[in-house]
């Protein structure tokens, strides 16, 4: 089944497919998820990072957008029905989720956070996400990872 991490513990309560993918991970490297796709073989665009955001009046969210874009904030904000957001703090991030920064899964976390997965998910017929370290990658399909973090599709990247 791959790996014990909260993120596989999770998928495996609620009975959800995945496929774990182990790479070697570079600890020079910053760029966490160009990395995973190279090192697996897939397309930018369908492996996905997972961005937590403070959104005004409704707190931390987090936000699933293809490794090829950017987070688009003012979207983000407008899908959890606030105005502004902005970047959370890495060690906020790493405080809410339980994960280190470069291994944040959106699947598992600490504490149960808002999630919108950018709409382009659903070109696929399997996604890439992290699986709660750096150098691990869980593939499963758009709508599973919905199903597991109570999610919503939502217009959210800048590609």
């Amino acid at each position: 089944m791959g790996i014990g991490t909260p993120a596989t513990v999770a998928l495996a309560a609620a009975h959800i497919a995945f496929t774990p993918h182990e790479y070697r991970h570079d600890p020079a490297t910053t760029n966490f998820g160009l990395e995973a796709a190279s090192a697996l073989g897939v397309e930018v665009d369908r492996v996905f990072k997972t961005l937590l955001a403070d959104v005004d009046g409704v707190g931390l969210v987090v936000g699933v957008v293809p490794v090829s874009g950017m987070l688009d904030l003012k979207a983000l904000a407008s899908a959890a029905g606030g105005k502004r957001a902005e970047m959370a703090d890495p060690k906020v991030a790493e405080r809410k989720t339980g994960y280190v920064v470069g291994g944040i899964s959106p699947i598992g976390q600490k504490t149960s956070l808002p999630t919108f997965v950018d709409e382009t998910a659903q070109l696929w017929d399997t996604v890439f996400v992290s699986g709660g370290r750096r150098g691990f990658d869980i593939e499963l399909a758009p709508d599973d990872l919905l199903t597991v973090t109570r999610g919503a599709y939502a217009d959210i990247a800048r590609l």
